[in-house]
């Protein structure tokens, strides 16, 4: 089974839908996608996800289903180096402010830091890895440790539209690494795609290993620059780039 992850396309935040840029960035990844093999289409609730996907399943004729569990992850915390009150997502710390931080980096206690406690992350990872388990197993994968036993295999292509914050969630659940890594080590850009594939190397047995992260090939091929959104400045006195 192949498990496909698109983030939405280039946002606008405030109206929870696309930019003119975005617009063009999905009709540029419907075009890509509308010859591949493609069995199932699911969606977050959120306007910018379901804008994305609607010229896709257009195009393909597949019914989009939504799913709650795929909005954006939504547990806003204080970090650090921000005033008493003032909440911002759980990912984009400083580097200085949570690497010195050990159990970040273990997959079982990242959620251990007095913030995550205080904004009930840990909580939230719970509820939608959940939601996410029981889809897995509704599809014939069901998680026994650290992998998960093929009940019912198959060469499905599953899609979904959604947002970067908890397309790290579902992948840091599936590869058993803390959020906090990836959510800090990689970047997937507006309209790009991620593909993760099952490995049945022992009959019964399935791993999942990502193949493509954070693919822009349908950008590149019309020649549409990268949208920013989600990168921060390359070096610090690049004063037009976010900090």
């Amino acid at each position: 089974m192949k498990l496909v992850l698109i983030r939405h396309a280039d946002p606008d935040y405030e109206h929870d839908c696309l930019t003119e840029k975005g617009e063009k960035e999905a009709g540029y990844l419907s075009e890509y996608l509308k010859d591949k093999k493609i069995d199932e289409i699911y969606v977050s609730p959120l306007g910018r996800a379901k804008r994305t996907a609607i010229p896709t399943v257009e195009k393909l004729g597949i019914k989009m289903q939504e799913e709650e569990w795929l909005r954006e992850f939504e547990a806003p915390i204080c970090r650090p180096d921000k005033p008493e009150g003032v909440l911002s997502i759980p990912w984009d710390w400083l580097p200085y402010d949570w690497t010195g931080y050990p159990d970040f980096y273990d997959y079982d206690r990242w959620m251990n830091h007095p913030l995550m406690k205080k904004g009930g992350v840990g909580k939230e990872y719970e509820r939608v890895t959940g939601c996410f388990e029981k889809f897995l197993s509704e599809h014939g994968y069901e998680k026994s440790g650290n992998l998960f036993l093929a009940k019912h295999p198959s060469n499905d292509t599953i899609v979904f539209f959604t947002h970067y914050g908890v397309s790290v969630v579902l992948i840091s659940y599936l590869l058993h690494v803390s959020p906090m890594i990836l959510w800090h080590g990689l970047v997937a850009l507006p309209s790009s795609i991620t593909i993760i594939a099952t490995e049945e190397r022992r009959k019964g047995y399935a791993s999942f290993r990502v193949n493509t992260y954070g693919e822009t090939a349908h950008l590149y091929m019309n020649n549409e620059p990268r949208s920013f959104s989600a990168r921060f400045c390359e070096c610090f006195d690049n004063e037009e780039e976010r900090h």
